[in-house]
């Protein structure tokens, strides 16, 4: 699906038009971003570093004002409502928040602010120690916490409350598998009783696991934007192929490779290693070790394997690159 074209969805709670915002007035770190969020979906945003992930988020959040375009949050508009919206929603950002008191104390305050009745609070605080595994911490102060059990508290806080949209930002950071699962199925849980989410994440696991729909950002523009099924049906009749060769070698292999496949297949190149995508993987091998001898260059890896989320997130950022202009 294009990313000029935003989905058009029948129960929007999320619509952003042309989206830009520049922090120094010189470089864009959203550059024209328009998309629509239905009401109990998960909306995943997948970039690197640096994309627009975050920057995005805090315009949605209302932590930000855009410096250009529109954006609705449930129906209102982010520059004039933003403590209305920010009393329907709830944030996990991605630095670490610091907090004096302990863990419990801690969940009794977020849920006073929240002004939440005592009974509820301690209610639903109980249920978040057993969920999110906090029993044998729950009166250690914060500052005390690991990272990763710091996350955990970070994260349970946002689901004392009652919202509208959770907006989560990296949220399983240092988290072990047992407990970023955990996590996983809980959101999941809360979406269909009809929360919304919007997730980022650079783990293309959890994206595949969690979401409903993604956009592929990078550069601050929306690259790819549709279902998780969608996009890897973009690639049926496909496989990748993974490549590495000599690091000396890698820069006029590559440069040669890119010009026998630039029109068959896609290629990605990253340091001394690339992943293609062709149609016919047994002609394309043959190619390559063909091109390998005529070059007299060694071949460190090479495998053939069905195609992955990984796989549409490198194809759409190298894809996004070429229409730019590379580097």
């Amino acid at each position: 699906m294009s990313a000029a074209t935003p989905l058009s969805t029948p129960n929007p709670v999320i619509r952003a038009g042309g989206l830009r915002h520049t922090y120094d007035g010189k470089k864009l770190a959203l550059d024209g971003v328009s998309f629509s969020v239905e009401k109990g979906e998960v909306f995943g945003l997948l970039g690197r570093n640096g994309a627009g992930k975050s920057t995005l988020i805090k315009a949605m959040t209302t932590l930000i004002e855009p410096t250009e375009g529109r954006l609705e949050i449930l129906g209102m508009d982010a520059r004039r409502h933003g403590r209305r919206i920010r009393a329907r929603i709830g944030v996990v950002q991605q630095g670490e928040s610091f907090e004096f008191a302990t863990v419990e104390t801690g969940l009794d305050i977020y849920g006073r602010l929240w002004g939440m009745q005592a009974a509820e609070r301690h209610r639903r605080a109980e249920e978040l120690i057993e969920q999110f595994g906090l029993a044998e911490f729950r009166r250690k102060r914060a500052w005390d916490l690991s990272g990763g059990q710091k996350r955990r508290v970070q994260v349970a806080r946002e689901f004392l409350h009652d919202m509208d949209i959770l907006f989560l930002d990296e949220p399983t950071v240092g988290l072990d598998v047992v407990m970023r699962r955990s996590l996983l199925d809980l959101i999941r849980a809360r979406v269909r009783a009809g929360l919304t989410v919007v997730f980022t994440t650079h783990n293309l696991e959890e994206a595949d696991y969690l979401c409903d729909r993604i956009a592929v950002i990078d550069h601050g523009k929306i690259l790819a934007l549709d279902t998780v099924a969608n996009l890897k049906r973009l690639y049926i009749g496909k496989q990748t192929i993974d490549l590495t060769v000599d690091a000396p070698d890698a820069p006029r292999f590559y440069a040669a490779l890119r010009a026998a496949f630039g029109e068959r297949g896609t290629i990605t190149v990253e340091d001394n290693q690339a992943v293609l995508l062709v149609a016919d993987p047994k002609a394309a091998l043959a190619q390559i070790v063909d091109l390998a001898q005529r070059l007299s260059v060694q071949i460190e890896w090479l495998t053939v394997r069905p195609n992955t989320l990984e796989d549409v997130f490198l194809h759409s950022i190298d894809a996004g690159r070429d229409t730019a202009g590379r580097p």
